[in-house]
């Protein structure tokens, strides 16, 4: 029996184990393909406009219902749907593995991402504080309330297709408004699945309205659909700077909020000081890892001249050895497969154009292709650039680390922050001062700045997102929630006089 075979069956089994109905997934007019082979796993149904139409309505008035529910009791859902996720971890990580193409511990790790921002929410629901304010006028308090906003649209991407919606959904069940999710087209058998398991922990606690959660597959036109509803207050959008473009503009023009978490074109400083064998780890999973398809993915790396002969000879080796190939095939696999034929060709034009630009490049090239001739296994690339030009100014969804020697701080400081992007960034050095003025306003200018580990990889304690045209959204952690929520300031009297403020005198009788 092919690998291929047992992908199909695989996924039946999962899919039938996780209890999606049979008919969401073996009729309709999308194909699903898994990268790991290029074959087709399942079939699937698009929505259709009079589908979001009928989602948002729904949305709408299971709003009205789930916003009067008091948060904690919002929290017991959701604590339940963490239990369900914690019973499904194995299969729901299988299933993120042959849809996405990670590595099993990947697959397995991003399930335990939604555990924990479950965990989080749960906590959350009896925090969300408000404050009280001192009052100018005598006998007089203040207070800022938060409310829940509204049915909240969740676009996400193939490269974390589960996680980034619990980044959200979880947040935004405890704040009191449904969601509804728009995933991916590439992976949309892992959003069927996560829709079962909410169904099932909605179940389990009772009195959940309907349509507190919805899923609607689809290309482009469904999000479109999604953002452009005046029902819809908020829409979180995780995806390239060009969707944004689009994004954002539309939801400004009716006034609505967003969350964009869009590309990232990350870099570290590895200065004299570092710990060379502790930088050679984080580097090469954060440049390698999940190849190279993270949005806080290693795309670009400044390194002192002192050191930079030694760790570039590290990293050729490690490029060269680490284990590419199918996750599920082989043993100790460390990158899977782009997730297609286009990745690929944006690879290898880059690759090209960095070569013509004087670029050194080691690595690139595609393997495996005999084995499986529709999948895009390609070893790691390793770039070095005479100067920051061309592909290092762009985000490439795909294992390139460009390399550039430096021999001051401050030029190297200010090559990192001269890119139109704004994610995620990390220094190593022993050096307390180095590392405190990269943290400092005057150093990273980046959402996410970290001290001696790589730039990927991030908990879901902290807020998530970044500057510049990655968007400016944040999800997950800190005070990401009041995203989610209304803010309410008001003013209560209890004397029996009314002074104005700023001492405004308004006498009528």
């Amino acid at each position: 029996m092919t690998v291929a075979t047992t992908l199909a069956t695989d996924v039946r089994d999962l899919l039938h184990d996780l209890g999606v109905p049979r008919d969401r997934f073996s009729q309709g007019s999308r194909v699903v393909r898994s990268p790991l082979t290029g074959e087709i796993v399942a079939h699937v149904q698009d929505a259709g406009r009079a589908d979001v139409e009928k989602a948002v309505t729904q949305a709408k008035t299971a709003f009205l219902e789930w916003r009067s529910v008091p948060a904690p009791k919002r929290g017991e859902l959701v604590r339940v749907l963490g239990e369900e996720l914690r019973r499904a971890k194995t299969s729901l990580g299988r299933l993120v593995t042959i849809e996405a193409g990670k590595i099993p511990s990947e697959g397995e790790g991003e399930v335990q991402e939604m555990i924990d921002i479950c965990d989080f929410a749960v906590g959350l629901s009896r925090q969300l504080y408000g404050l009280t304010i001192a009052s100018e006028r005598p006998n007089h308090r203040m207070m800022e309330q938060w409310h829940p906003l509204g049915p909240v649209g969740v676009i996400t991407s193939f490269n974390f297709p589960v996680a980034v919606w619990s980044w959200n959904a979880a947040l935004a069940f405890v704040c009191g408004n449904p969601v509804i999710w728009k995933p991916s087209e590439k992976t949309p058998l892992t959003a069927l699945a996560v829709q079962v398991l909410f169904e099932r922990a909605a179940a389990k606690v009772g009195r959940v309205p309907h349509g507190l959660s919805t899923v609607l597959i689809g290309d482009r036109d469904v999000g479109e659909v999604l953002v452009d509803d005046p029902r819809v207050p908020l829409v979180s959008a995780t995806g390239s700077t060009a969707m944004g473009r689009m994004v954002g503009p539309r939801l400004a023009q009716r006034f609505a909020r967003s969350i964009l978490e869009l590309g990232g074109n990350n870099a570290s400083i590895v200065c004299p000081s570092a710990d060379l064998d502790l930088a050679l780890r984080a580097i090469s999973f954060a440049a390698i890892g999940t190849a190279g398809q993270r949005c806080t993915s290693l795309r670009r790396l400044f390194i002192h001249d002192t050191v930079y002969d030694e760790l570039v000879v590290r990293l050729q080796q490690v490029y060269g050895s680490v284990r590419i190939g199918n996750p599920l095939a082989n043993d100790g696999v460390l990158a899977g497969p782009l997730i297609d034929g286009d990745a690929f060709e944006r690879m290898q034009n880059v690759l090209l154009e960095a070569q013509k630009l004087g670029g050194e490049v080691y690595g690139g090239e595609r393997v495996d292709d005999d084995k499986y001739p529709s999948a895009y296994y390609v070893r790691p690339a390793l770039v070095e650039m005479p100067a920051q030009i061309g592909p290092m100014l762009r985000e490439t969804f795909a294992p390139i680390l460009y390399v550039m020697k430096y021999s001051d701080f401050d030029v190297a400081l200010a090559l990192h922050n001269d890119v139109p992007q704004g994610l995620s960034s990390s220094i190593f050095s022993n050096d307390v001062r180095e590392v405190e003025k990269f943290l400092s306003v005057s150093g990273s200018d980046c959402g996410i700045a970290n001290a001696n580990i790589g730039p990927s990889g991030a908990e879901i304690g902290g807020a998530f997102g970044g500057e510049k045209e990655t968007g400016g959204g944040r999800e997950a952690g800190s005070d990401a929630w009041k995203a989610y929520m209304r803010r309410v300031t008001s003013t209560i009297n209890f004397g029996h006089e009314l002074p104005l403020a700023q001492g405004v005198r308004f006498d009528v009788g």
